[in-house]
């Protein structure tokens, strides 16, 4: 399944959450300067996906049964994963700071792992830009996060 990522946002992230989840995305362990530098913040039920411009995200959803085996990471400037619990049996992307649903997916309760694939980042300059955001969900027990290719602002290409 596949769903497209068309919305506005603020301060450079969007969510994606369990419906039911208490959405602490004010907590103290969850915009560390680890999840900054690797834009992917995590909290109970709850992602924080970091982007590069400030306000429009545009990008893609997928949902798969497993995990791709191949991937050809050249097409992006960062990738990064993490887990989501899913108990409601709905997923939701939303915006920031208003927590707006942008988008509502059914799925299983249970565990996901979850890929942002980002590509581009440099395109972006002041607020604006074409970066844009694919999205992988598959069901997994793996937990934490883990940054598959690491993007550098200051490296030139």
């Amino acid at each position: 399944m596949n769903y497209k990522l068309d919305f506005q946002t603020a301060y450079q992230q969007f969510y994606l959450s369990d419906k039911e989840s208490p959405k602490k995305t004010d907590s103290d362990s969850f915009w560390t300067s680890e999840a900054h530098n690797h834009r992917l913040a995590i909290e109970d039920g709850i992602l924080g996906i970091g982007t590069a411009c400030y306000g429009h995200v545009k990008g893609e959803v997928n949902i798969l049964k497993n995990e791709e085996a191949k991937n050809d990471y050249t097409k992006y400037d960062h990738i990064v994963e993490g887990s989501i619990k899913i108990s409601s049996g709905v997923m939701q992307v939303l915006d920031c700071p208003n927590v707006n649903s942008e988008l509502e997916i059914k799925l299983p309760n249970g565990s996901y792992r979850v890929r942002i694939y980002s590509s581009n980042l440099r395109s972006v300059v002041g607020d604006d830009g074409d970066d844009y955001y694919r999205i992988d969900i598959w069901p997994d027990s793996k937990i934490g996060r883990a940054v598959l290719k690491q993007f550098d602002a200051n490296r030139l290409e």
